[in-house]
């Protein structure tokens, strides 16, 4: 028979090992299932935002990740036809001391990695790699999950089951309330490259978003300082799923074509080699009504494209407001898991609407490209910092108000 407090998470990424720590925190017994054979340090730089970073350091993992972590002392928004500075929004101190917690940068394995290694010292967790899911069975008891690992079928009991395996999420494909992924149109591309390659102005702790006609570019530094991250989105019709199809530089470039993009950003663009991209995909609304004690959190519940950087942020969010629910209604786990996805609902879908928005004024050109400039000019980085203030200034439930002692 399962334990009372045992729950079961498919994925060990972000959200997975994020709902782990806060289930432990909740006190909750908790086992992650990933069908990797191991955590790798794959992806490359992820923004976090002060919504997310307070949730981490609640859970006790400031002094993990601030080594490993960039605090960019402002975004510097540039015009992608002139190369000229637009605004500078004020992050660093500022931003912390406004939202009472920090802006970070980081490479997404240098988090996860993090977040494992606080798993696998975590007493109530239990991670168990190579382990895919592959179907689940509600019963009086709780919750019975099928896994194969290495040819062999593997149960696993407990409560409940959470399903943090990503956009293409195998339990979200079970569910019939969940809406399909949608093509959005636009192809992200990513690659990494060492400081000492770009000029020095790129090497500041900033954020630098470039904004150009049918794309923009977004670069940061990551790992210390010592690589950049440099992010690409266009317009494309290319959409394959998975995230490390290889991508050509040539390709990349003729997106960015030299009588519309200024030099320094394609400057910036020929120095790597190696490119990866992957499709862009979200749903019109967030996962909503499961049944039973099932449910999904992050990508698997509420895609979204990533022009407000906000993906890992409302995974961590979930984390934190499902452990809640958990914890305090733990003798009915299905009341629970339709009040964390009624908690959850509305600010999801908000920043899943906002996203598109964001991504609809990066894309402008022509008139309406220069009207938009003029007004984030005229606005100011503080004015403008302060149109975020409903993402950034959220609180996690109490129970993760603060850092563990």
């Amino acid at each position: 028979m399962a334990s009372a407090r045992h729950v079961i998470v498919a994925g060990a990424g972000i959200a997975g090992l994020t709902a782990a720590l806060a289930l432990a925190r909740a006190g909750l017994r908790t086992t992650v299932l990933e069908k990797a054979a191991q955590i790798e340090e794959t992806g490359a730089g992820i923004q976090l935002s002060p919504n997310a970073t307070r949730v981490l350091i609640a859970l006790g993992l400031r002094e993990r990740l601030q080594p490993l972590a960039m605090t960019p002392q402002a975004i510097r928004v540039m015009a992608g036809g002139s190369g000229r500075e637009i605004v500078r929004m004020p992050l660093g101190g500022d931003a912390e001391r406004r939202y009472g917690a920090p802006y970070w940068t980081i490479h997404r394995g240098d988090l996860q990695s993090a977040l494992a290694d606080a798993a696998q010292t975590t007493q109530d967790i239990e991670v168990k790699l190579a382990t895919r899911v592959e179907d689940f069975a509600v019963h009086a008891n709780g919750i019975t999950v099928q896994a194969r690992n290495a040819g062999r079928v593997v149960d696993e009991r407990g409560v409940a089951l959470i399903g943090a395996d990503g956009v293409w999420s195998t339990l979200g494909a079970q569910m019939r309330a969940r809406l399909p992924p949608r093509f959005r149109h636009r192809t992200a591309w990513r690659t990494l490259v060492p400081a000492a390659a770009v000029p020095e102005e790129f090497r500041q702790p900033l954020v630098h978003l470039w904004l150009g006609p049918d794309a923009h570019l977004v670069h940061y530094p990551v790992k210390g300082g010592r690589l950049i991250n440099i992010v690409a989105i266009v317009h494309d019709e290319w959409q394959e799923t998975g995230w490390t199809a290889a991508g050509n530089r040539a390709e990349i470039l003729r997106h960015f074509a030299r009588w519309s993009w200024a030099e320094q950003a394609r400057a910036l663009i020929a120095i790597p080699d190696q490119w990866l991209k992957w499709a862009l995909y979200d749903r019109k609304a967030p996962f909503y009504g499961g049944r039973g004690p099932v449910t999904l959190i992050g990508d698997a519940a509420h895609p979204m494209v990533p022009f407000l950087a906000q993906g890992a942020g409302m995974a961590i969010e979930d984390a934190a407001v499902l452990a809640d629910m958990l914890g305090k209604y733990l003798d009915d786990p299905s009341d629970a898991l339709r009040a964390y996805e009624g908690a959850r609902w509305h600010r999801t879908a908000r920043a899943q609407q906002a996203a598109r928005n964001q991504g609809r004024i990066y894309g402008l050109s022509g008139p309406e490209a220069l009207v938009r400039n003029l007004a984030m000019r005229a606005m100011g980085g503080e004015k403008l910092l302060s149109r975020y203030d409903w993402l950034y200034t959220w609180k996690p439930p109490e129970r993760f108000a603060s850092q563990p002692t």
